[in-house]
């Protein structure tokens, strides 16, 4: 399963999201410290290192914006720990 999918399934299951849009944007990093065939010491192995997410679900609800994105991070703790380098979020409750 890749990152992204393993990232969708996760908030899926966590938030039952109203809407939900994972993007892989590793592409535009080529070159940067973590990307694969960056030549930097420490480079990830794994080509999904850069994610935005975009999710709307009823769990965010009188929420600030730290804590939906401490909210988001927490579900993808692991992932966060074991080779994605970066992640956007854009977490709003429904009718935002």
């Amino acid at each position: 399963m890749s990152v992204k999918d393993r990232i969708t399934a996760k908030l899926t299951e966590a938030l039952a999201p109203d809407a939900l849009t994972v993007i892989d944007e590793s592409h535009q990093h080529a070159g940067h410290i973590g990307h694969p065939g960056s030549g930097h010491p420490g480079v990830l192995s794994a080509s999904e290192t850069h994610f935005r997410v975009k999710v709307v679900s009823a769990a965010f609800a009188g929420k600030s914006r730290i804590e939906r994105h401490r909210a988001v991070n927490a579900i993808l703790a692991d992932e966060l720990a074991g080779g994605v380098h970066a992640l956007a979020i854009e977490a709003k409750a429904a009718g935002e």
